[in-house]
């Protein structure tokens, strides 16, 4: 028998989503929780093991203290923006269970595993990238200066790293996270506003050959290396979910590009078809029309497109590999075929100005997608965004969250003071959903789908989080302001 595991998605900041499978780590505007998918395949392949969601299943601490004294080994997936809780959990884990091995894993250990190992004195190893078979590996009773792709300080308290691990090439043989999910959590537990309530979320693929400077998962998870599982595999899987799950409503493609490949896509809906689900993905601004039509043909409801700016000077910065004119495109075939779109906008990339500021919020409008998600730019380490604004001098505060998990810009440049990045925030969503056009869609969506009390519920956190917000914005502004006046008072 294999170490009893547990592997954990660690309780943090209330309501914060921020491992496993969250790319953007943070307390969201509305509550909404993504589904640990990375975890599952560890625990897929470890008998005995348990895959515990702290957050969405409101699991507190303590209790997670105390759950933990019945294993040998944890598995944490850490985030950067819960970097420090984590640590603490950790501890106060280790103190319970004595004889517990550590283990980290997720994007901050593999950018930085010298920090995390003297940081963190508990941790016995850690896992860069990928980790389905280090931890695997390790519960089996492999040595640690055996396996690839970790880091650990060996007798003499010397960080060793050993090589890297090749990437997972035969996606076919993972176990299937929605196995996972029947034996360990409540589906009912996740919410994304935008998906249909209950919904699951699974990968069809590994990895994003895309260059965007500001996208965490490739650049320190998945890679850019793009690997797919067979379209047997995915359907067949698809088939024994709707059998165990009969009450969700939605199945959610998380993969970082569902849709890149043509052939591979209209392959797959071929085999979905019959299955009568209905579904949603990722999807960039480049697929085709045919693509989008056999999707939709195959029960295809809604799209999550990154479209991060209407400004072309900010998406060549980004390397976005996509054009305004082409997004432009895109949305027209989506409301042409019956897509609903999910567009995800970021202010304060690369050049950004008040200007292209603007540029991104009137381009958003004539787009007129069914939702939007708003996002302030936030340099992870380990991007070469980071890397950009490191070397600039642009990073104001590497915390770069306020105290609750919620995103704070913390990226400066000449003339885009960060208080007018967090107001332009608010005022993007105004201006988008106080449209007459948009108030009534979203309203009418929510009578259609029964989902009027979650709308109201929604609303009611968003509007909370909006006043929060401004009022640090509106504080920020006046303490510039009140060293502007002090500095010319000197200097007279």
């Amino acid at each position: 028998m294999p170490l009893k595991t547990l592997l954990l998605n660690p309780p943090s900041f209330e309501n914060f989503d921020g491992g496993a499978s969250s790319r953007w780590p943070a307390t969201r505007e509305i509550e909404s929780y993504w589904y640990p998918v990375w975890l599952t395949y560890p625990a897929g392949m470890l008998e005995g093991s348990r895959l515990l969601d702290a957050p969405p299943h409101h699991v507190s601490a303590q209790e997670t203290i105390e759950i933990a004294k019945e294993y040998e080994f944890l598995v944490l997936f850490t985030s950067t923006v819960g970097w420090s809780g984590d640590h603490a959990l950790a501890r106060a884990i280790k103190k319970a269970n004595p004889g517990l091995k550590i283990c980290f894993v997720g994007p901050p250990v593999t950018t930085d595993p010298d920090r995390a190992l003297n940081e963190c004195e508990v941790i016995d190893f850690i896992c860069r990238r990928e980790f389905d078979f280090s931890v695997v590996e390790f519960a089996n009773g492999k040595p640690l200066q055996e396996i690839l792709g970790i880091s650990y300080k060996d007798a003499d308290g010397v960080i060793q790293h050993n090589p890297d691990r090749p990437q997972v090439e035969d996606l076919d043989a993972m176990p299937w996270a929605t196995k996972i999910y029947k034996r360990d959590i409540d589906v009912t537990r996740y919410n994304v506003p935008f998906l249909l309530h209950p919904y699951i979320a699974l990968y069809s693929t590994r990895g994003c050959p895309a260059q965007c400077t500001f996208c965490l998962w490739p650049q320190t998870l998945s890679g850019h290396a793009w690997r797919k599982r067979s379209t047997d595999d995915v359907a067949a899987e698809m088939k024994w979910a709707k059998e165990n799950f009969p009450f969700v409503k939605e199945f959610f493609f998380d993969d970082d590009t569902f849709n890149i490949q043509k052939a591979r896509t209209i392959e797959l809906c071929e085999k979905l078809k019959p299955l009568g689900l209905t579904w949603s993905c990722t999807s960039r601004v480049t697929t085709d029309r045919d693509t989008l039509k056999a999707m939709k043909e195959a029960g295809c409801r809604l799209l999550i497109v990154g479209f991060e700016s209407g400004d072309p000077q900010i998406l060549k910065n980004i390397k976005k590999g996509a054009t305004v004119e082409r997004a432009r495109e895109f949305v027209k075939d989506c409301h042409d075929l019956g897509l609903v779109i999910h567009a995800d906008f970021i202010l304060g990339l690369p050049g950004e100005t008040k200007d292209s500021i603007r540029n991104t919020i009137n381009f958003a409008k004539t787009l007129d997608c069914e939702t939007i998600q708003v996002s302030v730019a936030h340099a992870y380490p380990g991007t070469e965004f980071y890397d950009f604004a490191k070397r600039n001098h642009f990073i104001t505060n590497e915390k770069m969250e306020d105290g609750g998990g919620h995103q704070m810009a913390h990226i400066e440049y000449p003339g885009l003071p960060t208080e007018y990045v967090m107001e332009m925030v608010h005022k993007f969503y105004d201006e988008y959903y106080f449209r007459p056009k948009a108030a009534a869609r979203v309203v009418w969506k929510a009578i259609v789908n029964r989902d009027v009390p979650r709308l109201y519920v929604e609303a009611k956190s968003f509007m909370k989080l909006r006043s929060q917000r401004n009022k640090a914005a509106r504080e920020k502004r006046e303490q510039n302001a009140l060293k502007a006046r002090k500095g010319v008072g000197q200097n007279a």
